[in-house]
């Protein structure tokens, strides 16, 4: 007989548990009622495309501008430092090539930057 108050105990626990499930289950949906009776909303009209485009373009020059005026200076700093020194310019050319492409990754970060916020 008192093995069957304690399995009656345990299938008791286990309806409770079921039941919180349930009805927390339950209050999460009737929560999420509103939302799905929301009407939508109107679609958002931009009229300054071509103001971004514009301002997107004068940027990208600008970026363009700084950076063919860093590698000339790049550059010409290499020529002339190989002319002075013949004999450390293959340390200046490979210095010289990673500026070159350092610069013109950031020029081309400048691109990226123009495609996504336009």
């Amino acid at each position: 007989m008192r093995s069957e108050v304690n399995a009656s105990a345990g299938e008791t626990e286990q309806m409770r548990k079921l039941n919180l499930l349930f009805f927390a289950a339950v209050g999460v949906m009737m929560a999420a009622m509103p939302v799905l009776a929301q009407t939508p909303a109107a679609e958002h009209v931009d009229n300054n495309v071509g103001l971004k485009a514009i301002a997107a373009g004068v940027g990208f020059a600008i970026a363009v501008v700084g950076g063919a005026i860093g590698q000339s200076r790049i550059g010409a700093a290499a020529c002339e430092g190989a002319a002075r020194n013949p004999g450390a310019a293959a340390k200046i050319q490979t210095m010289m090539i990673l500026g070159l492409a350092l610069i013109e990754s950031l020029v081309l970060f400048a691109l990226v930057i123009v495609f996504v916020k336009t």
